[in-house]
């Protein structure tokens, strides 16, 4: 019984404890669900908060941004209404502070300036000058080695392989669909002097953009941008901090960008741009190194045969090999030619004015060239890492740069920075052209070469913004704008007596020696060291892979070092580079070679005129123009080109044209061949009107578009704007926006941008489609309309790649206005301002000179001039003219003009030197150069079609 008792007491006990584990474990399996339950509702909630919040913050953004907006429209709306042309005028004078502008011409010269809305003084830079004393400029001369792993042994060109892009394109890029699909995005940094902006690249079949991710600033620009792939002109490889990761993008309308990416993901990038084939692309299959693209350019045998001038080649040589405005440590380069400051006028002819181009700066003294040789000999490096070097700092480096350009912001603020925040005390700031070349001759340490803007920028040498950039130690003279040479009048007068020393006879042939050491074969290798032309290694493509260094602080300060320090060009020739034909060399192939006639400004004083009936005493022509690009389909002249020309009538003629004879029975003239369209009323094209009545018909009713396919017209009695059709000879567009007639219009040379003048005193903007069909080649309603003008406009002019608009009046007053954002500039004021007169003529030249013909409405003292302008408004000069100018047109370095009296005179555009003066006899209604500048075309009063051309004959004898 005990036993069953205890045996019963086992089992219960078995069963309670079996009980109280089961009953543990499932409380315990409930209490876990209940925990995964409650973790999962958090988590959700989480979530969902996660969610809110960015949404939050978000909207917060957009809001920001969108304030952001507001305040910088109602800026510029502001600045419009209460600018000295607006309707709420100051009455006192505002003084304005200026800083240079990204916007480029043809020549890539940077010449305007624009307005710094955010200017700064400067005050606490000029103190902190002040208190530190004297203390010696670091050196450079002792650099630190980069780490051995940073070192590269095998360098290599930063090249794309065809076949990368081949394989690519054929895998990733097919056929993009037209509704604008993003085909690649890309995370990036958007490059420029003043800093580098995070943000993200996008590419869709039809637009590139860039989206600034940059945190929000109050008063800081937004960089976002949204380009046409149509104005896509150019795409380079490029290397940032050394690394080959960056690209830079050149449009149509020659502006640039310069972005920085992964070398991965660049190269992905560069090649889904290539295989979308942008219709103004240039790309050469095959081409994959900057080498290769120079020799594929042809620019070198183009400058070789003086067809492009010493400026037009050293530039594109710089950008070729990767130098950048958008970086200020591969700024562009150009050399020191001139080692005379000192005498009363600086004689060209004269060799020894001229620097030694073969040599590097640092030995242009033969003094110092048994320095250098001795510390590249004698150089020993206890490591074995740092190669013999014969300079310790570099001929252009971020210094350098802003040491020149300090008077001018950006540059002053990026001086600044450099300087730990504060300028640089006055001795060593760049107060005198003199004094800076004559330290470096006796220093082989200071090497400096020279920036573009000493070849086309006056505005940097005087310190129009009233920098306080301190006192010399031992005069206590204050440094301000910078001393010219002797035989500079004015800092205008300098630039172009610079540029015209850079193309003169001795340079052509010896710059090519200059070429050799900072591009050429003497930039590395044995063939450098003979030329004493060695620099610290770390300056050179390639040498250095930053990546490879493990420690992020060591990197970012190699970075830092190196970046300052200067980096050597990519190397274009590695054999040395051709001589350039002398002057007689050049004139004589040039009169011979059949597809190229030569420049007629070579040959001012061997100019032959022809006379062509190209249509009748009772409607001369008003207007003549060869167009830029022609295209040919409509007209069946073979390969001649257009030559269009509108009669007083309105009859339009499309001629073909070619400015040479093809039979060579007048050698180097020209062909023309009539429209055979006039001879027969049925076929003729015509203008339709009617003008307004009264309005004199002249050139400036009437462009042409580039494509050679529409005439653009005004004049007409309902104040509209229209588009004809050549081909279906028609009118296409009738565009309604002026309140009255419009009086005259302009078209660019990008040709995409148009802009007319009327009686209604403004002016407008307007955009042309170049890839349009005829019903929308130009916008339905103007990007920009101009006001600032009391009376009629009577003549206009438009620059888009400099960002300017140019409109004259009855009023005499003559107004320059942005075109991006339409703000206004400047008003040019001619010295004689007591003078009643009225703007009848005005034209712009690639230079950004504004040529202005005034035309004297006093009835007892007449006193016509012309005067040119500088673009940042200064008055260049000016001379009187005896009779009514009729049309004026500025090519390069001149101008031309047609007179009431019949004179066709060829005017030096810097001076208005008369160079040659042609008597045609009756009046003059239209004048304008052809594209190859190799013929000017007038036509008359009586019907006839002037061609001046150049007399091969005459120079050959």
């Amino acid at each position: 019984m005990d036993e069953m008792k205890e045996t019963m007491n086992m089992f219960w006990n078995q069963c309670y404890e079996k009980t109280k584990v089961d009953l543990h474990k499932r409380n315990r399996e409930v209490g876990e669900s209940k925990l995964r339950f409650q973790s999962q509702v958090m988590e959700v909630f989480h979530q969902k908060a996660a969610e809110e919040n960015n949404r939050y913050s978000s909207l917060l953004t957009s809001l920001r941004n969108q304030n952001l907006l507001i305040r910088r429209r109602w800026r510029l709306i502001k600045l419009y209404l209460t600018g000295p042309c607006g309707p709420w005028a100051y009455r006192l004078k505002q003084e304005q502070h200026w800083k240079l502008s990204h916007c480029e011409n043809f020549a890539r010269m940077r010449l305007k300036l624009t307005f710094n809305f955010n200017f700064d003084i400067h005050k606490k830079a000029t103190r902190l000058r002040d208190n530190q004393g004297t203390n010696q400029q670091s050196s450079l001369s002792s650099l630190p080695p980069v780490a051995q792993e940073a070192r590269v042994s095998h360098q290599e060109e930063d090249s794309l392989q065809e076949e990368e892009l081949q394989s690519i394109n054929a895998s990733e890029i097919e056929g993009p669909d037209a509704s604008g699909k993003v085909v690649i995005s890309e995370d990036c940094e958007l490059v420029t002097l003043m800093s580098r902006v995070k943000g993200r690249f996008e590419v869709t079949s039809s637009h590139m953009y860039f989206l600034d991710m940059s945190p929000i600033r109050e008063e800081g620009e937004r960089y976002d941008f949204k380009y046409s792939l149509a104005q896509l002109r150019e795409v380079h490889l490029r290397r940032y901090n050394l690394r080959r990761s960056a690209l830079e993008f050149f449009l149509i309308d020659q502006s640039n960008f310069f972005l920085n990416f992964t070398q991965k993901t660049r190269n992905k990038i560069y090649s889904r741009l290539i295989g979308l084939k942008p219709v103004n692309l240039f790309y050469s299959h095959g081409i994959r190194s900057p080498a290769e693209l120079l020799k594929a350019s042809g620019l070198t045998q183009k400058w070789v045969q003086c067809e492009i001038s010493n400026f037009e080649y050293l530039m594109q040589l710089n950008t070729i090999a990767g130098r950048t405005y958008n970086d200020l440590s591969q700024y562009p380069v150009f050399p020191w030619i001139l080692a005379d400051y000192t005498s009363e006028e600086l004689d060209l002819e004269n060799p020894a004015v001229f620097r030694d181009l073969s040599r590097p700066i640092g030995v242009v003294n033969p003094k110092n060239v048994s320095e250098v040789k001795t510390k590249y000999d004698h150089f020993v490096d206890i490591t074995g890492m740092v190669e013999k070097f014969h300079y310790g700092t570099h001929y252009s480096n971020s210094a350098g740069v802003v040491h020149y350009m300090v008077r001018m912001e950006p540059f002053t603020s990026l001086h600044i920075e450099l300087q730990s925040g504060r300028f640089d005390v006055a001795d060593r700031q760049f107060q005198s052209i003199e004094a800076t070349w004559r330290m470096l001759i006796e220093n082989p340490n200071d090497v400096k070469e020279l920036t573009p803007e000493f070849y086309f920028l006056p505005e940097f040498l005087v310190n129009m913004n009233g920098f306080d950039l301190g006192r010399l130690q031992g005069t206590k003279e204050k440094v301000n704008d910078v001393k010219l040479p002797v035989w500079a009048k004015s800092p205008e007068d300098f630039i172009y007596k610079h540029r015209k020393a850079l193309e003169s006879e001795y340079v052509s042939s010896h710059i090519h020696e200059w070429i050799d050491l900072i591009f050429g074969y003497k930039q590395k290798g044995p063939a450098a060291v003979e030329a004493l032309n060695v620099f610290y290694y770390v300056s050179y493509e390639g040498a250095v892979d930053l990546d490879a260094i493990k420690d992020p602080i060591e990197r970012a300060a190699t970075e830092g070092m190196i970046n300052n320090f200067g980096q050597t060009p990519c190397q274009l020739l590695k054999e040395p580079h051709p001589k350039r034909m002398s002057f007689e060399e050049a004139m004589l192939r040039m009169s011979k070679v059949e597809t190229r006639p030569p420049s007629l400004f070579l040959f001012l004083q061997n100019l032959k005129v022809f006379f062509i009936e190209a249509s009748t005493s009772s409607s001369p022509l008003v207007f003549v123009a060869v167009p830029r690009s022609p295209a040919r389909s409509f007209i069946q002249h073979g390969m001649l080109e257009a030559l269009v020309t509108v009669g007083q009538n309105g009859v339009v003629g499309v001629h073909g044209w070619l400015p040479y004879d093809r039979s060579r029975l007048i050698p180097n003239y020209f062909t023309f061949e009539k429209d055979p369209t006039l001879s027969n009323n049925k076929t003729t094209r015509r203008v339709s009107g009617p003008f307004q009545p009264g309005l004199e018909i002249t050139s400036k009713l009437f462009v042409v578009t580039h494509d050679a396919k529409y005439i653009i017209s005004g004049g007409h009695w309902d104040n509209s704007l229209r588009v004809f059709s050549l081909s279906k000879n028609k009118v296409v567009s009738h565009i309604v926006r002026h309140i009255d007639v419009i009086t005259c219009l302009a078209i660019d040379h990008c040709g995409i941008r148009l802009i007319s003048g009327s009686r209604d005193t403004t002016s407008m903007v307007w955009e042309i489609n170049t890839l349009g069909n005829s019903g929308n080649l130009i916008t339905a309603k103007p990007l920009k309309v101009l006001c600032g003008h009391e009376s009629e406009v009577t003549c206009v002019a438009v620059a888009t790649e400099l960002d300017m608009a140019v409109t004259g009046s009855k009023d005499g007053r003559v107004n320059i206005h942005s075109l991006i954002d339409g703000l206004f500039f400047h008003t040019l004021v001619p010295p004689e301002t007591n003078i009643s007169h009225e703007v009848t003529q005005l034209s712009i030249s690639d230079m950004g000179y504004i040529c202005v013909f005034y035309k004297s409405t006093e009835t007892e003292k007449v006193n016509h001039h012309l005067d040119v302008f500088s673009l940042n408004g200064n008055h260049l000069s000016e001379t009187e003219v005896g009779t009514v100018l009729r049309d004026i047109t500025v090519c390069g370095d001149y101008i031309i003009t047609g007179s009431e009296d019949g004179t066709l005179t060829v005017y030096e555009t810097f001076g208005l030197k008369p160079f040659t003066t042609l008597s045609l006899h009756l009046p003059i209604l239209a004048v304008t150069v052809t594209p190859s500048k190799s013929h000017i075309l007038a036509s008359l009063q009586d019907g006839k079609l002037i061609v001046v051309g150049v007399s091969i004959a005459s120079n050959q004898r």
